[in-house]
């Protein structure tokens, strides 16, 4: 892989994980009054997966487009878990099991998103 295609694919999904890690070290997070704190899981990892499927797309050889979403939503389950195991350590934020699962259907979703997108634009 290029370095350009590395900046292009894999820069977006670190700079989001890193917002991520942020705001979950964040005692109170920004968040807005009429939001609930749970329901910004899913499209929080709906963009993470998306991201990933894409970045996972354009790294791989081949047109294995199943592998590739199947590879976004595996990741971005495994840091959905390192990051809930993370807010054990922020004052005022617990691991929840239950924020892990809304992190799974947020992410099944963005890279089922990614993948419809994709296959229309074939």
């Amino acid at each position: 892989m290029t370095k350009r295609a590395f900046t292009l694919y894999w820069v977006p999904v670190l700079g989001y994980t890193l917002l991520i890690f942020a705001l979950s070290s964040m005692s109170q997070p920004p968040v807005p009054s009429f939001v609930s704190g749970d329901s910004l899981h899913y499209p929080e990892y709906a963009v993470l997966a998306f991201l990933l499927a894409r970045a996972f797309h354009g790294a791989l050889a081949g047109p294995a487009l199943p592998k590739h979403l199947l590879w976004a939503v595996a990741l971005a389950l495994a840091f959905g878990a390192t990051d809930e195991f993370h807010q054990a350590f922020v004052p005022d934020r617990l691991p929840d099991v239950g924020d892990w699962v809304h992190d799974g259907i947020g992410a099944a979703c963005g890279a089922l998103v990614w993948g419809v997108w994709r296959w229309t634009r074939r």
